[in-house]
């Protein structure tokens, strides 16, 4: 899958377009990359995504650029034009559909949602997209929302679960774990000094953060897959510049420093809370492993 972070191209196969920020890769947002690869599209045309790599709505995202990436690449998207907003925020509506979509980019099919907005004082709607593909002879697709609950699926609803702790509301709503692929890092290596040795990762500033806490989770190494204990936080007890997911995972044992894992959290246990020791803190993360072993379904 190729990556793209400029429209400076030429010569670009004609293609079935879906059009969105795709902050979360959600079920509704699922549903636009769908339509784009779905039989509709025809065998003749490329699948495409054209998004950003910031929300416009400057919201933070529930998932990494890479963890992204690998996402549409494994659904079988073929180019994602991924674009800096402010790059493009006061080109007129018009203009951007007409000669960027439809002109350079060739797409003869374009999907999203029934709300999507675009170009400037966000004054392009799906009225305008249907005008231009008529003229272009080219197709639109408008997705419907797709339905939890009777609400909407939404990258703000899920980004409220998450603050909250709901991780279960918000696996649901995502289709998938949420979770991180991030490198591991040296921490202050207390774990190892209470037999629970964990693997440090800092969570970047544009990913939407959990609320503080321990979380049963999965972790995805290159040796296999274990179930964990996750701390989400500053670790008040022994004290953090930054906020870390610190995962310890009872089953494993190796070095896995510099290399990526994927930790996806699977339930809230408890809030974050200061220890008067370590032997206490010690034995509350066994206990809390215990948690971890029963909500994974670990055996």
């Amino acid at each position: 899958m190729d990556i793209l972070e400029t429209l400076d191209i030429e010569n670009c196969a004609p293609a079935s377009l879906a059009l969105g920020a795709f902050d979360g890769l959600h079920l509704g947002h699922r549903a636009v990359l769908e339509a784009a690869l779905g039989p509709e599209a025809g065998h003749r045309l490329s699948p495409q995504v054209f998004t950003f790599k910031r929300s416009p709505s400057g919201e933070p995202s529930l998932i990494t650029g890479e963890d992204k990436a690998a996402i549409l690449s494994g659904m079988g998207m073929e180019r994602v034009y991924s674009m800096d907003f402010h790059g493009l925020r006061d080109m007129e509506a018009e203009s951007f559909a007409r000669d960027i979509l439809l002109g350079r980019l060739n797409a003869r099919q374009l999907c999203c949602g029934e709300d999507f907005r675009f170009g400037r004082g966000a004054r392009g709607n799906v009225e305008l997209l249907s005008r231009l593909c008529g003229e272009y002879g080219a197709q639109l697709m408008v997705v419907p929302p797709v339905l939890d609950g009777g609400e909407k699926v939404s990258s703000t609803r899920i980004r409220r679960a998450v603050a909250e702790g709901d991780i279960l509301t918000a696996n649901r709503l995502l289709g998938r774990p949420f979770g991180f692929s991030l490198e591991v890092i040296h921490g202050n290596h207390i774990g190892t000094g209470l037999g629970t040795p964990t693997i440090n990762q800092a969570l970047p500033e544009e990913l939407a953060l959990p609320r503080f806490g321990v979380y049963a989770a999965w972790c995805e190494t290159e040796s296999g897959r274990y179930y964990g204990v996750c701390n989400i936080g500053v670790k008040p007890t022994v004290g953090s510049d930054r906020v870390l997911a610190e995962t310890w995972m009872p089953e494993f044992d190796g070095d896995l420093y510099g290399q990526r894992v994927r930790v996806e959290l699977m339930d809230f246990i408890r809030a974050e809370r200061k220890f008067s020791s370590l032997d206490q803190l010690k034995e509350e993360i066994r206990r809390n492993a215990i948690r971890a072993k029963e909500i994974t379904g670990a055996v």
